[in-house]
């Protein structure tokens, strides 16, 4: 048999360091995931509004550069606009937290894969967002789990 590892100077601080972040939780973090990439989509959301109408600059980049399959310009850029404002409206207060970020997960794709796919650096960061609320959950600082939606 051999004996274990002689322990390193400084190994006691280095696994007191290291247990932090486990002793803070995950209500921090979860937040942070769903307010920034939240914001994103809000953000690009209120660009193809005025009011309740679709703005026509809208409407004419889902016409060139964001045509998508299947669907007709008109009704894509309203799928987005209702999209980019009611998921992320969700993931802020928490509310149905893990079908929002699969909602934002499956425009990331559309966004990839059809619209810009040379930016998949930051897609990739959303979507790392997204998994990670639909795995993990809102954390305790959501509705969903004020009422009880969530564990």
């Amino acid at each position: 048999m051999t004996a274990p590892p002689a322990p390193m100077p400084g190994d006691s601080l280095i696994r007191r360091a290291n247990a932090l972040p486990a002793r803070l939780g995950w209500n921090l973090p979860a937040l942070a995931l769903r307010a920034f990439p939240g914001a994103v989509f809000w953000i690009s959301g209120q660009t193809k509004v005025d009011g309740l109408a679709i703005r026509p600059s809208a409407l004419y980049l889902f016409q060139t550069e964001y045509q998508l399959p299947l669907l007709s310009p008109d009704l894509a850029v309203r799928l987005a606009a209702i999209g980019e404002h009611l998921f992320p409206a969700l993931l802020l207060i928490g509310l149905f937290t893990r079908g929002a970020a699969l909602g934002l997960l499956g425009m990331t794709a559309v966004i990839e894969i059809f619209v810009y796919p040379q930016a998949w650096p930051t897609h990739g960061s959303w979507a790392a967002a997204f998994l990670a609320l639909i795995v993990m959950g809102p954390g305790r600082w959501s509705l969903d789990h004020l009422l009880r939606l969530e564990r």
